[in-house]
């Protein structure tokens, strides 16, 4: 996917722009939401809404309040308020969307800490902005050197530079409490600026750096996920998953977040299951849960004394068994249950062959057709000409 400012190879292929997240068609960013209410009107005396949202490197966004009344429209590079001196960022959202964005995220229109934008970005500005926007991989490089040369047990994830250029933030893991104040010295030494040092979770930082997840489609938390909710094991035991931390792991080390997607309708449909905990009691002695299939209504009972044998039930005939046994009665075998399910599941299974789609050699039967054939008309010429020459 490219934006209409991506160069194009001779084989048709993206080339990319090179922007990095600063594209400004905005048909390349991280986290883009339409804004369908730009050709629609305000009412009569209505006058704009004065806060703009504005995006950064890597999806970062934030809320700036358009104080000098400037007619923006999405991809507007503006210059915003910093402390100190002033960034560079793209307009990603202007108009009444941004309330719903603000009310998401629990920033009151009134507070007065919403910085100011300055003015629309001139050529100097988006020079000096490529121009340090150009020295991060550098910077990112040599930090990490300085850090393994100080022993410090932390992971350097992203270097974000301010717009002026006069100031850089560091992003940063680490599992416990870092003592940097070494550190920034040498930072702000070597590279002659403002240093700040944030730290940031695995979740975040994965959604930061982005990549193709396991499904071969972009992170969630990169493209449209805006919230990070707990994801325990409970919810892959719920949904019947082995529990295997490379398969269950995303690539930020912590358990995917779309374990969380289908969980709602699991637990829907284990309503009407019994508890796995709960033993089935008959005449030929306790029967054990084994395992469940939750949306086929099957449940697998072996015998405590044969657990080899494993026996299907439904969930209607489980919870019949189980409501026998609260009355003090005992079934006489799970196998009158288990054969019934496996006549009808016989009847259910039976069909006609047509066109002979069961047999998993129907294409391999026409070539040794062919190769015998061909060998018997070998042999038929050479046998004929034998013939020939003997007549002769």
């Amino acid at each position: 996917m490219s934006c209409t400012s991506c160069s194009s190879s001779i084989d048709g292929l993206p080339l990319g722009c090179k922007n990095n997240g600063a594209c400004a068609s905005g048909s390349c960013d991280k986290m883009n939401v339409f804004d369908w209410l730009a050709n629609m009107s305000l009412p009569d005396g209505q006058k704009p809404f004065d806060i703009a949202e504005i995006r950064f490197k890597n999806g970062r966004k934030g809320f700036y309040r358009n104080t000098k009344e400037l007619q923006l429209c999405i991809g507007d590079v503006v210059a915003v308020e910093t402390s100190p001196g002033h960034d560079i960022g793209v307009v990603s959202l202007t108009g009444e969307l941004v309330k719903v964005q603000m009310r998401k995220k629990k920033v009151s229109s009134d507070n007065e800490d919403i910085k100011q934008i300055y003015r629309k970005a001139s050529e100097k500005d988006i020079e000096i902005w490529t121009t340090a926007r150009n020295k991060e991989k550098e910077v990112q490089k040599k930090s990490r050197l300085i850090i393994s040369r100080l022993g410090l047990k932390m992971k350097l994830s992203d270097v974000e530079f301010q717009g002026d250029g006069n100031k850089a933030t560091f992003y940063y893991t680490a599992d416990d409490r870092v003592d940097f104040r070494q550190l920034i010295r040498e930072l702000a030494g070597t590279f002659s600026l403002r240093v700040e040092m944030k730290q940031v979770g695995l979740r975040q930082e994965a959604s930061r750096l982005g990549g193709i997840g396991s499904c071969g489609r972009e992170l969630c938390c990169s493209t449209w996920l805006t919230d990070f909710r707990s994801v325990s094991t409970s919810a892959a035991r719920y949904q019947q998953l082995s529990l295997n931390p490379q398969k269950l792991a995303g690539q930020c080390g912590k358990l995917k977040c779309c374990l969380n997607y289908e969980l709602d309708s699991y637990m829907d449909a284990l309503k009407s299951f019994p508890k796995p905990n709960i033993w089935l009691q008959t005449e030929k002695g306790p029967a054990i849960f084994q395992k469940m299939d939750i949306f086929k209504g099957w449940m697998w009972y072996a015998y405590k004394e044969n657990p080899i044998t494993w026996h299907k039930l439904t969930v209607e005939q489980t919870n019949e068994i189980i409501k026998l046994n609260k009355g003090n009665t005992k079934v006489s075998s799970l196998e009158e249950y288990s054969l019934e399910l496996e006549f009808d599941a016989i009847e259910a299974s039976n069909f006609t062959d047509v066109v002979g789609q069961d047999s998993l050699t129907r294409f391999d039967k026409p070539k040794f057709k062919k190769k015998r054939n061909r060998k018997n008309n070998r042999n038929f010429r050479n046998n004929k000409k034998n013939l020939q020459k003997k007549n002769k």
